[in-house]
Formats: structure tokens, C-alpha cells, sequence
């Protein structure tokens, strides 16, 4: 009697955990090593009803037939997260998540440890939580739009370090705000004092061969007015986000906010100083609002809405305040107050590097294809304003004001 030749490994595991359909040659072949669009077909073979889940039982026959082509860790990682989902469902994006090494080393601690079975129980659902916990959950409720990372997150936070950056830098501004009222007697619109501009950290466009001015005119603001919202944004929104994010990134985000703007100003407002950390702190804002409208349904903070129309609001009428400062007689001519065009850059900086930051939570930014697109474009826009602050202003004969 002639035998019939026995099927692929990956069909013979899954025929014992449940008679599906034989699958197509393609199957049998080894599996990807890690492209998203690979683990999509391999995935949809045993989702033929397109529902973004397989049964755990599918899911553990196709670890244990490719065992040979998975890296052992994340092997014992899947196994785990299968294990652990008492509805006995994989989502794909859990799935892909892990074979792209999103959290490899320390979400297999945590699964391994027992800190947190990944359950369909919500965060929210927790219950005598203490203090610094509720902060925790808080935060992670108002920056990641998905459970999975939120549970992760409010697992392994461990407040060290602190959100150190955007408290000192809040600090540090303040300091000096302080320091320029008590020398200059004067608190409220402390850019309309004539020696105001003499400071050496005001960006100022006879002066921008000093390079250091690109960076520290944030420590220099118009007046109480200008440094509140700023310091209440960057304390409501960016500390939040860098203890979720990490001061790496997020301090990159906002120092690039920073020379943007003062890059920005150089290009579009060639006459103009510039003044106050809006460059940054706008940043992070547009950044942040971003997220939430691209995430909207799995952003579970509460009073989205009206909370989103409030930071535009304040927003809009800080953006307003420096329009208005701008073009306001000067009260040292032939010099005009300070732009308000760093704000814009500071906006470009955030709907472009910053949404991919706060869109990849413990993924590696260097594998995300649109990140090198939007550095690359973030290199080119700096080239630029470097060759235009050295050849364009004398091409244009353009009539600069005196250095204060």
C-alpha cells in the first residue's frame, strides 16, 4: 500500500490542536526573521477570518513547528504571553510587537517575574492602589493609547531617574527670569526694557556667528506672561511624557524644537531676536496633541476633548501674545521686538520627529523607516539655515540693527 507523505511541521502541529484547513506550500517554508509584512502572511494563515486574533492553540503549534528558526528568548516569551491570556485569543499586533523586539529583554522579565499576567483586566480596574501608584497609572493613562503598554509601563516605572530634564530646564529658566527682573527692576514685559537685549543670550541676528545664542535664548523670556505658560506646559505635558519616553528622547524632541526655532527665525524673520523656550515647549505640545488625535479611541484620558481645546486655546493665545509683541513699536529701535516665528518651528518639529517618538513607546527608533525620513529632513533644514545665515544676508544687502 503506498503512503500518502506526511505534511509540513507547521501543519501536522496545528492538525493537533485543531482541524483547520491544509495550508498553502508557503507555509512550510521557514519563518521570517523579522519584517512586520512577513509575520502578516504567516499570521493570516491561521486567521482566515481576518479577525486580528488566533486561538492560543494555534499560536503555540506554530512557536513549537518553527522552534528552530526563533530566537529562544523571544520563544519563551511568546509562550508565556500565550499562556497568560485567559480569553485564549493572540492579538496580531501583541504578536508582531515581540518578534520586533519591542520590549524583549523587559517584557520577558516581567512575564517571567509573575509582576503582571497580561489579562483582559483593564489598569483602570485596579484596585487599592496607593498614591504613587495612582500617579503612575495616571500617567500612563495620559500618554500611551494602548493597554499592553501601559500595563508594561506601570509595571517596570521605577522613578530613577526622575523626569530630571524638563525640570531643570524649567528651573534653570526660572532662575534667570528671576535674575533679569531683580537687574533690570522690571517683571512684566521685561522685552520692552532698553537694556533687555544686551544679555548675552538672546538670540540677536547680528550676533548669530555666537552659537551658543541658538540654544540659550530659552533661558531669556518677554516677561512673567511669556515664562507661565511656557513652565506650566512644559511641567503639565512634558514631565508626564518624560517619565513615560525617557530624558533621551524627550529632551531631544525639545532641543530640537529649540534650534529649529531660532533656525526658523533666522530664515523667515532675518531682522528679528528671539526670546523664551516656546520653541521646545510647542514641540512637545503639538507632538503630544497629535498622538492623541492619531490614537483618539485608544487614548483613555479623561475629558480628552475639552482638555485638547484648552491647550489650543492657550496655545493660540500665547502664539497671539507674540504676534502682537512683534509688531509692536519697539522700545529700541531700529531693532524690533523679538519673533514669533520659533513658535512655527517649534510646531514642524513636533507633527514630524516628535509624533514618531511618542508613537514608537520601547521601540527602536533607528528601525522605523519615517524617522530617518524626518532626520534627514530635519539635516537638511539645518544645512540650509547654516549656509543661508553665512551667504544670504550679504546676497540681499539686507540692513540689519545695530548689535545691542
Amino acid at each position: 500500500m503506498g503512503e500518502h507523505p506526511s505534511p509540513g511541521p507547521a501543519v501536522a502541529a496545528c492538525a493537533e490542536a485543531e482541524r483547520i484547513e491544509e495550508l498553502e506550500p508557503e507555509a512550510e517554508e521557514p519563518l521570517p526573521a523579522a519584517p512586520e509584512d512577513h509575520w502578516k502572511v504567516l499570521f493570516d494563515q491561521f486567521d482566515p477570518g481576518n479577525t486580528g486574533f488566533i486561538s492560543t492553540g494555534k499560536f503555540r503549534s506554530l512557536l513549537e513547528s518553527h522552534s528552530s528558526e526563533l530566537d529562544p528568548h523571544k520563544k519563551e516569551v511568546l509562550l508565556a504571553l500565550a499562556d497568560s491570556h485567559a480569553d485564549g485569543q493572540i492579538c496580531y499586533q501583541d504578536f508582531v510587537n515581540l518578534m520586533s523586539n519591542k520590549r524583549s529583554n523587559s517584557f520577558r522579565q516581567a512575564i517571567l517575574q509573575g509582576n503582571r499576567r497580561l489579562c483582559s483586566k483593564a489598569l483602570l480596574e485596579e484596585k487599592g492602589l496607593n498614591l504613587s501608584q495612582r500617579l503612575i497609572r495616571h500617567v500612563a493613562y495620559e500618554t500611551l493609547p494602548r493597554e499592553i503598554d501601559r500595563k508594561w509601563y506601570y509595571d517596570s516605572y521605577t522613578c530613577c531617574p526622575p523626569p530630571w530634564f524638563m525640570i531643570t530646564v524649567t528651573l534653570l529658566e526660572v532662575a534667570f527670569f528671576l535674575y533679569n527682573g531683580v537687574s533690570l527692576n522690571q517683571f512684566v514685559l521685561q522685552v520692552t526694557h532698553p537694556h533687555y537685549l544686551k544679555n548675552s543670550l538672546v538670540y540677536h541676528p547680528q550676533l548669530r556667528a555666537q552659537a551658543w545664542r541658538y540654544l540659550t535664548y530659552i533661558f531669556m523670556h518677554a516677561g512673567i506672561e511669556h515664562l507661565g505658560l511656557n513652565v506650566v506646559l512644559q511641567l503639565l505635558v512634558g514631565v508626564p511624557l518624560e517619565m513615560v519616553h525617557g530624558a533621551t528622547r524627550i529632551g531631544l524632541v525639545y532641543v530640537a524644537g529649540v534650534v529649529a526655532g531660532s533656525l526658523a527665525v533666522s530664515v523667515a524673520d532675518m531682522t528679528a531676536p528671539v526670546v523664551g523656550s516656546s520653541g521646545g515647549v510647542y514641540a512637545l505640545v503639538s507632538a503630544h496633541l497629535a498622538n492623541i488625535v492619531m490614537n483618539w479611541s485608544g487614548m483613555k484620558c479623561q475629558f480628552k476633548l475639552l482638555r485638547m481645546a484648552v491647550a489650543l486655546i492657550c496655545m493660540s493665545m500665547e502664539f497671539g501674545r507674540a504676534v502682537w509683541l512683534r509688531f509692536h513699536p519697539s522700545a529700541y529701535p531700529p531693532c524690533p521686538h523679538p519673533s514669533f516665528v520659533a513658535h512655527l518651528g517649534g510646531v514642524a518639529v513636533g507633527i514630524t520627529l516628535g509624533v514618531v517618538v511618542l508613537r514608537n513607546y520601547e521601540q527602536r527608533l533607528q528601525d522605523q523607516s519615517l524617522w530617518w525620513i524626518f532626520v534627514a529632513m530635519y539635516a537638511i533644514f539645518v544645512l540650509f539655515a547654516i549656509f543661508w545665515n553665512i551667504f544670504a544676508y550679504t546676497l540681499l544687502d539686507l540692513k540689519l540693527p545695530p548689535p545691542p
